[in-house]
């Protein structure tokens, strides 16, 4: 965006995005008045910060944040606040669990073939996942966290994280193995089904119409009595008329 220009809102900066994404609205200030105060907060900073670090003999990045710590934004307060109109807060609490993801620099990339992503004069190797074997032409986002580690995410997939470094962050818990030697278990999405109720006719009894016959109870001084054993008759001998005419059993038979 030139000066002068109005904000685009359909390219956001990171400030832009994040504000969108916990949903504060943000008001552009165009009036002379609005930016006549934020150019002298600027001037401010810009021509009395750099005395004070000279003044104080530092010379290093670390030895700033330090002295901004400890020293010169608490004086700075002090010196140019002025105390609230009215009493009670604008603020409210948030929601989101995430915000570990929304206050990161967000950067967009394609997945080279040799399944890396880079910016500028970093690049990250991503490993091959379970859902795609290579991302290779896939558009994928890069979150540059505030300690300095940064995160690969293919969607709502986190394929990467790696250190200031670049070298890989891997987690504490070891993962499950799955397949062959390892356990199969996965946790089902849906509910347990619910007992059909003629799946449980054996577990509990249902009366039915006509009720069933019961054998008759015998006392117990008495037996019940055994069945008497049928007798075989005794298996008649096969006969046959020769051509004589004659009538004779089968074992008496002469070829």
């Amino acid at each position: 965006m030139k000066e002068g220009e109005k904000v685009d809102k359909h390219r956001l900066t990171q400030v832009g995005r994040a504000m969108k994404e916990l949903g504060v609205q943000m008001i552009a200030a165009y009036s002379p008045q609005a930016r006549g105060r934020s150019e002298r907060s600027f001037g401010t900073w810009q021509g009395r910060l750099p005395q004070e670090l000279r003044l104080a003999g530092i010379a290093t990045a670390d030895g700033a944040n330090v002295f901004l710590r400890e020293r010169y934004i608490g004086a700075f307060n002090a010196h140019f606040s002025m105390p609230a109109a009215e009493k009670g807060t604008a603020f409210r609490r948030t929601g989101r669990s995430d915000l570990n993801w929304i206050f990161t620099v967000q950067t967009e990339r394609v997945v080279a073939k040799d399944n890396t992503v880079a910016i500028r004069e970093r690049s990250w190797q991503i490993d091959k996942t379970r859902f795609r074997h290579s991302l290779a032409g896939s558009t994928v986002t890069i979150h540059e966290h505030l300690d300095e580690t940064v995160s690969i995410r293919y969607g709502p997939h986190v394929v990467g994280r790696y250190n200031s470094e670049g070298g890989k962050l891997t987690d504490g818990t070891p993962k499950e193995r799955r397949g062959k030697g390892g356990s199969m278990k996965t946790k089902s999405r849906f509910p347990p089904a619910p007992t059909l109720p003629w799946k449980s006719r054996q577990k509990r009894e249902i009366p039915t119409f006509p009720p069933r016959r019961q054998p008759l109870p015998y006392p117990q001084e008495k037996q019940r009595p055994k069945p008497k054993p049928q007798k075989r008759r005794p298996k008649r001998p096969r006969r046959f008329v020769s051509q004589s005419g004659q009538i004779t059993n089968y074992q008496n038979r002469t070829t």
